[in-house]
């Protein structure tokens, strides 16, 4: 059997509905932003919680609706599929600074209509240093105002819209349906001491969860309306049939408990899209999913209720629905999240809570859905565990060979251990799930942001370091003089000064995490979302004011191999073997290579250092080396949650860099491993583009070297074989025992493939029209390879094919 018919194919009306959605024009769309406006123009007496609440309650209730004719799930997110609302109330800087520039992006582009431009202008006035993003400037100290001139630390996403970057506890909403919350509500509510002065913000957020459980089941119930109505208007007795059953369950749920598989996926999706109206916050995950929807569907399936192909549809529908959430980003932030992602991470596989296989018969349907729909919505994640059922590993290795990147394997053997070192219950460390990319947390238990904080990029900073203190890019100083790298007489001064910059700068990098986060808490409490995790209803609190049971942030770090290839090259050229001279090296960094001399120390740099990659001590040893001080630096600095009620309330490492190698790759100059001013740099921990000369054994070596257990935040590995390789039997089997190498016996936290040759990708770039449903592995996330800019493209192009 060929392995595109191994999964079967999608019934005919999913994949008529999945073409159509694939057809829609992205547009910037001001409803929302009109509504909420006309809210916040009401409310200006109000609280921010209650403004927030408010807003929401009036946008549920005024919004477009509409249920498409394929569709079995009601739901949608803007006044048409993949339309990208705008969210003023967090910016409306660059939305107005590119309303006429939208359509000319070299990737990520969106359409806009004359009228929404005029409702958006319109609007604008009120919003005048009005916004989140406003506030959070003003907030910010004059120390670290050239860090945001020169948008080294990529604060775009944190202030522009939601956080997100976290996973609701899907069961308890299920269970206990939002009823079971207001009665929670309620019941604190009525509990307050109220001359205490704490129960000031807790009588407030406790009238604002009232007010958006209320608008919810408002919103529910419209879309309850309106398929009845549809129903009664429809001539074919099987739709509406459908819609008569949608309409039942529309009128049910979110508000009360899910009693079958129709019911709870629903609920899920209507959960999603709602706290996408909400803020908007992208590595917005679904969790286990076939943990907690397994109970409603192995019930309905020995019921007779519903069949496999029945609720492999209702999958595969879910999925093409997923797509249809959108995001607009400002033009600088699309640089480091190439191709509109939305990383909303679906879990599978892994383990029980005490420790046997979780693997059941809903998550070989979502394999199976996933690779049906073949989209880059859900994000796919498979937990690895050492005795994780075979068949379907078998199955996993089947879908990566379809090419569109997924899934990617998170290994359990290091992410638990890493989870309870950390303080996490045990019960809860095994009930993780992967969020976003590949960072992890535990669903509807863990605040904001587990990753993708602010950036350090480490190669930019090693030529700061270099260069006295002064930042080459921009010419702007950024940390203190710890001496000029052509009078370093030594590869331990280099070391020492590399020390004192990546401390100082974690510590500039903290300063505006933390002036953000508070910005965030005052103005844009995201009311719903805080009450569907726990515990913020028991405590009172949103999540940014430390609700959460567990708060762990990280920040993500670019450049790694980058960043270990230049100091080898440093030590052993300059300081070991004096192949080249500390002037000659600086010159040719300053010339970008240009110069003939430059062209010959660039062959040195690249032919005769040691590189990352290929399990060499000397070069692996120096990536640990250079990343040890930051690592132990940034767990000094709690972040605004500290002892506020969460465990945790620390910051650790992670590398999770989505698609920011080629954006911080444009700001950074010529590196000392020989890498041209403007390229991209390294992805994740993956080795830099065919520097990994000894095969992928020897990548996974390099990576294994690194502090995984310290760097939970996530250790991002790309690989990249052609299709061909997959296509014999033996070489999957010893792809499975690779795998099973590096989880087991080399503790890797993550690795994820790109089936795809080179040729083809290639072909892309020169003939879009003929790979429309072309989708690679950017990082953490896929996208389709057309929607990308072309240095997201040739980023990918360029990485190493490897061979089993």
């Amino acid at each position: 059997m060929e392995n595109k018919e191994h999964f079967g194919a999608l019934t005919a009306r999913m994949r008529a509905f999945r073409e159509e959605v694939l057809d829609e024009r992205p547009f910037v769309d001001a409803e929302r932003a009109v509504l909420c406006t006309e809210s916040y123009r009401q409310t200006q007496n109000q609280p921010p919680v209650m403004r927030r609440a408010l807003a929401l309650a009036h946008i549920l209730d005024d919004m477009s609706i509409y249920i498409e004719d394929k569709t079995l799930l009601a739901g949608n997110q803007a006044t048409k599929n993949c339309n990208a609302p705008v969210f003023p109330e967090y910016t409306l800087g660059f939305v107005l600074d590119e309303l006429d520039s939208f359509e000319k992006r070299d990737g990520d582009v969106f359409y806009i209509t004359d009228e929404d431009k005029r409702r958006i202008r319109g609007i604008a006035p009120f919003w005048e240093n009005n916004t989140l993003r406003d506030r959070g400037m003003a907030l910010l100290p004059d120390e670290v105002s050239v860090f945001m001139e020169t948008g080294l630390f990529g604060m775009e996403g944190k202030l522009n819209a939601g956080d997100a970057h976290l996973a609701i506890n899907h069961a308890r909403m299920l269970r206990e349906g939002l009823r079971g919350y207001e009665e929670r509500a309620r019941r604190a509510k009525a509990a307050l001491d109220l001359t205490d002065p704490d129960s000031v913000d807790k009588y407030a957020f406790y009238k604002a969860v009232l007010v958006v459980i209320d608008a919810v089941r408002r919103f529910s119930l419209r879309y309850s309306a309106l398929a009845v109505d549809l129903a009664s208007r429809e001539s074919d007795p099987a739709r509406r049939a459908e819609l008569e059953r949608m309409g039942a369950i529309c009128a049910k749920v979110p508000y009360e408990p899910a009693s079958s598989f129709r019911e709870a996926m629903q609920a899920v999706w209507f959960s999603q899209v709602l706290l996408q109206i909400e803020s908007n916050g992208h590595s917005l995950s679904f969790g286990r999913f076939d943990q907690y929807l397994y109970p409603y569907y192995k019930a309905d399936l020995d019921g007779g209720r519903i069949s496999e192909d029945e609720a492999l549809e209702l999958l595969c529908n879910l999925w093409i629905k997923t797509l249809t959430v959108q995001k607009i980003r400002s033009q600088a932030h699309t640089l480091s999240s190439a191709g509109s992602p939305m990383y909303q991470n679906v879990t599978i596989g892994g383990q029980t809570t005490d420790g046997r296989d979780a693997v059941n018969e809903l998550s070989f349907l979502v394999l199976r859905s996933v690779a049906q729909t073949r989209l880059t919505q859900p994000n796919l994640t498979v937990r690895y565990h050492a005795n994780i059922d075979r068949r379907f590993l078998d199955e996993c290795v089947e879908v990566m060979r379809l090419g569109f990147g997924m899934p990617a394997l998170n290994n359990d053997e290091v992410i638990i251990p890493s989870f309870i070192s950390w303080g996490v219950s045990e019960e809860d460390a095994y009930d993780y799930s992967a969020i976003g990319c590949v960072e992890c947390a535990v669903p509807g238990k863990w605040g904001y942001r587990c990753t993708g904080m602010s950036y350090l990029n480490f190669p930019r900073l090693l030529l700061c370091t270099m260069n006295g203190g002064v930042d080459l890019t921009s010419g702007k100083r950024f940390t203190k003089d710890c001496g000029h790298f052509t009078e370093m007489e030594s590869y331990e001064e280099l070391a020492e000064a590399w020390d004192k910059t990546i401390r100082e700068m974690c510590r500039y990098s903290v300063i505006v995490e933390n002036a953000i986060d508070k910005a965030s808490e005052r103005d844009v409490p995201d009311v719903l979302c805080s009450a569907l995790t726990d515990d913020c209803i028991a405590r009172g609190k949103t999540i940014k004011e430390g609700g959460a049971v567990y708060d762990f942030i990280s920040g993500l770090q670019v450049g790694i191999a980058n960043m270990a290839d230049s100091l080898a090259a440093i030590k052993k050229l300059v300081f070991e073997e004096e192949k080249i001279g500390r002037q000659q090296l600086w010159d040719a960094l300053l010339d970008d290579f240009q110069s003939p001399e430059g062209q010959r120390v660039q062959r040195l740099l690249i032919d005769e250092a040691p590189k990352y990659g290929n399990d060499i001590d000397y070069v692996d040893d120096l990536a640990v080396e250079s990343y040890e001080p930051y690592i132990e630096e940034v767990a000094k600095y709690p972040s605004t949650r500290f002892g506020r009620g969460p465990i945790g309330g620390i910051r650790y490492a992670g590398t999770s860099s989505i698609s920011a190698n080629v954006g911080q790759g444009m700001g950074t100059m010529a590196t000392p491993d020989g890498r041209h001013a403007r390229e991209p740099l390294a992805e994740g921990c993956s080795p830099a583009h065919n520097c990994d000369k000894q095969g992928p054994t020897a990548v996974f070596k390099s990576v294994s070297k690194l502090p995984t257990e310290k760097i939970t935040g996530g250790v991002l590995l790309n690989q990249k074989l052609t299709p061909t390789m997959l296509s014999r039997e033996e070489n999957r089997q010893k792809l499975e025992l690779m795998l099973q190498t590096f989880f087991n016996r080399l503790h890797g936290y993550h690795v994820q493939y790109n089936v795809v040759s080179r040729d083809t990708l290639i072909d892309a770039q020169r003939h879009p029209e003929a790979h429309k449903d072309l989708i690679v592995r950017v990082a953490g996330y896929s996208a389709f390879f057309n929607v990308l800019s072309r240095a997201t493209q040739d980023d990918i192009i360029g990485r190493t094919e490897q061979t089993l």
